[in-house]
């Protein structure tokens, strides 16, 4: 059985192991545009300098599957056609291309790798006293701000947000509002309507100074599912069956945040366990079984707040949120149990 898997992030490598482990015989080729696994949820440090998010590929997948490093442009009736030309024949297919980032031109997009890198890198190059302007007030914008902040405290850093940590409710948002204020960054409820080197616009018309404006809102999916003919909801997912699978062709799983799954949030909590359901029932279907259906749940939602403090606010399986929430050393180590475990399991193939 010939399986390729298109992205290797945490939904793609946990899948591509997962079926290298549980199919008896498939030959697994993943597709990924770099050679490098991303902890997409520790991009924040990328930007600040304060940690390495990166990892050969070659490291974080199971021995014996093969890596190929291109994009798929189109995937076709049992093939998948690469960007140099080639095609490869598939039995079954599993994307996992992830989210995107659609960021205001004249700002850098934080929540990609490459974005993450000129943020890097312009950011080393910025002299003290200049100010950084942070547009989101979801879990990336609210880690990248106070990232910035603690990293490099001779730098004003602004947050741009109608509503700043509205991802989170009650006594564990003030505790992330209060973390923003004690890091001295500058809330602004406000939207960005224009950038441009050296200032930004705001939707109420105001013109403020920005010596680097970082753009901190991940939405949308890549347009390869809809530009390849698959059924795709209104936010460019897959529509998908109860199993994973494309509604168009069955032949395709499409697993994480380019999965139409409703209710299902980007992150690492819905890429693992899809791609566990996922490459479960196609080990299922190997041995001439019913697969079984992917059960949405979640467990919490988690934001860094700098390298010393974060919060972490409990959910019910549907992802509604609860009172109960960990804060300051306790919620930096359940935070970074999230970082390690995520990785662990990725690599294994277990769990989720």
């Amino acid at each position: 059985m010939k399986v390729v898997v298109v992205g290797a992030g945490y939904a793609g490598a946990f899948a591509a192991n997962r079926v290298a482990k549980k199919v008896k015989g498939a030959e697994v080729t993943v597709v990924n545009a770099r050679p490098e696994f991303v902890e997409r949820i520790r991009l924040h440090q990328q930007v600040a300098g304060t940690g390495a998010v990166a990892t050969p590929l070659g490291a974080m997948l199971r021995p014996g599957i093969a890596v190929r490093i291109g994009s798929v442009e189109k995937i076709g009736d049992g093939t998948a056609v690469l960007d140099d030309g080639e095609s490869l024949a598939f039995d079954h297919l599993f994307l996992a291309v992830g989210s995107t980032v659609r960021a205001l031109p004249g700002t850098v997009p934080v929540g990609t790798w490459e974005g993450a890198q000129q943020a890097r890198d312009e950011l080393a190059a910025l002299p003290g006293g200049s100010t950084v302007t942070v547009v989101g007030g979801g879990a990336t914008g609210i880690e990248t701000a106070t990232e910035v902040a603690e990293a490099r405290p001779d730098l004003r850093v602004r947050l741009v947000a109608p509503e700043a940590a509205d991802c989170l409710s009650g006594a564990a948002r003030r505790r992330a509002l209060a973390a923003l204020e004690r890091l001295r960054v500058e809330v602004v409820a406000d939207v960005v309507a224009e950038a441009a080197a050296g200032r930004v616009r705001l939707g109420s018309g105001r013109e403020l100074e920005s010596g680097l404006t970082l753009w901190g809102i991940v939405a949308g999916v890549p347009d390869l599912a809809a530009r390849s003919g698959l059924e795709v909801d209104a936010d460019g997912r897959v529509v998908v069956d109860g199993c994973l699978r494309s509604v168009t062709d069955p032949r395709i799983f499409a697993v994480g945040d380019c999965a139409g799954v409703v209710g299902a949030r980007f992150g690492c909590q819905t890429a693992a366990p899809q791609a566990r359901a996922a490459a479960d029932a196609l080990a299922r279907l190997a041995e001439g079984r019913e697969p079984e259906p992917y059960e949405l749940r979640y467990a919490a939602r988690c934001v860094s707040l700098g390298r010393k403090d974060a919060v972490a606010q409990f959910t019910h399986p549907d992802d509604s949120l609860k009172d109960s929430h960990l804060k300051g050393f306790t919620a930096v180590a359940f935070k970074r149990m999230v970082f390690t475990g995520t990785r662990y399991l990725t690599r294994k193939a277990v769990g989720a």
